[in-house]
């Protein structure tokens, strides 16, 4: 599970209520800025009011780079926002994304090269900033790149990065695993907010044995 932290201690990532399926607020880790010596540093704060403000201990965000920059980091940022768009999702979920390319730059010097090469054409052709493009000239750009290494390997780490993270998991209102709790069936499998109710047809009760 991929997290950062904004709690002075790491605290303690509450899960689903073993008997009603309920999920308990959730406080969301980031990385303590004391600690940021790297390359880079990505920075930022979540929206005030917004879900995830609401459940983390405080609003500010901070996450060291080691091989890749600052711009590096956001470019990447503004790529992956591309690939996969969720206005619900801050800019804190997609700086993982940053953070977990900027780990295989840090260990290997050939993946740095691409991954470098790679933002460099991003910022040439958006003349100068990818980042600071519109969405449609940013969407044309990260086309014209399908199917080289860079693209790939960018796409392939969002999957992880941007969906494997408690901050994604309490957006989208996922409770996490429940197999080593019995299952879902006593907890929360019927509790789905955004679909149509089915019908008693369609879903009888579950059979407990």
């Amino acid at each position: 599970m991929r997290v950062i932290s904004i709690a002075q201690d790491s605290p303690e990532i509450a899960g689903c209520e073993e008997d009603s399926g309920i999920v308990r607020k959730v406080n969301l880790p980031l990385a303590r800025r004391e600690f940021l010596k790297g390359s880079g540093l990505l920075m930022g704060t979540l929206a005030s009011g917004s879900l995830l403000a609401t459940l983390a201990p405080s609003t500010a965000w901070a996450l060291e780079l080691k091989k890749l920059s600052t711009a590096e980091g956001q470019t990447l940022m503004a790529m992956g926002r591309i690939l996969f768009p969720h206005k619900k999702l801050p800019d804190a979920v997609y700086a993982l994304l940053a953070k977990d390319l900027d780990g295989k730059a840090a260990g290997d010097a050939g993946a740095a090269k691409m991954l470098q090469d790679g933002i460099a054409w991003l910022n040439k052709s958006g003349g100068g900033d990818f980042a600071k493009g519109s969405e449609k000239q940013r969407n044309d750009i990260v086309r014209g790149l399908e199917g080289t290494a860079f693209f790939a390997t960018v796409r392939g780490q969002c999957i992880t990065s941007l969906y494997d993270n408690d901050m994604a998991y309490a957006v989208f209102g996922y409770p996490g695993s429940a197999w080593e709790k019995g299952g879902y069936i006593t907890r929360g499998f019927q509790d789905l907010k955004w679909l149509p109710e089915p019908s008693k047809e369609a879903s009888p009760p579950p059979f407990l044995g």
